[in-house]
């Protein structure tokens, strides 16, 4: 009788750093990589120091949960966990970059802050994050860096002109780290969730006659939840992915096959 086949999207004994993990998207990547066997550390910028339902969800699964508040805004704060994180006693296997903001406005009416917070927490932040973190995966020769992209990294959307330059850096960002990491065995790689059922999007939910043009347009006929991006996210934090480097992934129930 054959051996069996070792299960390559097992990460048992992985450390998983997943931002904004606090709800939403963050919480069920974060839950997905403890289901997968990952222990996890979960980062959000209101996180709760006991009891959160990331802690809950993690520890359920048998796995450690550590929580860090920071505000991803703040890129000294940012600078700090980054050292903090790469001087524990564990090395950080997996880096979830999920964390983000959004502001909606017309360009005309976009201001400054609004532009400045954006690009720092969607764009700029994760991007010192991973430097640092990403600095001892290719010194280790192994690593897997994810990013939380957007249709908004293929398309231009309404109103939302910081989001959708940030999205599209990701993008960008994804695959110049990609061409970089490669040779060090490090795995750098984006999901782009479709349209979500999230905070980020009830403006979009709550206006009856965009909620129907969006839900239209969706082949798989609902909007996404957030459970909808675990499979992604275990298969490029795995081994399962590993000649898989700078890719993009939509998770969009067929938006953009439309």
């Amino acid at each position: 009788m054959p051996e069996p086949t070792t299960n390559p999207f097992d990460l048992t004994g992985r450390l998983a750093v997943v931002t904004g993990a606090r709800r939403g998207l963050g919480l069920a990547m974060a839950t997905a990589l403890a289901a997968a066997g990952a222990d996890v550390v979960g980062v959000s910028a209101h996180l709760e120091a006991e009891g959160s339902d990331v802690q809950r969800a993690v520890e359920a699964l048998g796995r450690s949960f550590t929580g860090y508040r920071v505000d991803l805004a703040d890129r000294a704060a940012v600078a700090d966990l980054a050292e903090t994180l790469c001087s524990g006693e564990r090395p950080v296997d997996v880096l979830v970059n999920n964390a983000g903001t959004i502001e909606r406005a017309p360009a005309v009416d976009h201001t400054d802050e609004m532009w400045d917070r954006v690009l720092e927490v969607d764009l700029s932040n994760q991007f010192v994050l991973t430097r640092r973190v990403g600095r001892d995966m290719v010194r280790r020769g192994r690593g897997k860096v994810l990013f939380t992209a957007s249709l908004l990294s293929f398309q231009g959307g309404l109103n939302v002109a910081a989001y959708t330059a940030a999205k599209y850096g990701l993008a960008g960002l994804t695959k110049a780290l990609a061409n970089e990491w490669a040779p060090h065995g490090v795995n750098v790689n984006a999901v782009a969730p479709g349209y979500v059922a999230t905070d980020n999007t009830r403006a979009l939910r709550d206006d009856p006659a965009r909620a129907r043009s969006i839900l239209d347009r969706i082949p798989a006929g609902r909007w996404g939840t957030p459970a909808d991006l675990a499979g992604a996210t275990v298969f490029l934090a795995s081994a399962a992915s590993d000649y898989v480097h700078g890719v993009v992934l939509p998770v969009d129930g067929g938006w953009l096959g439309r």
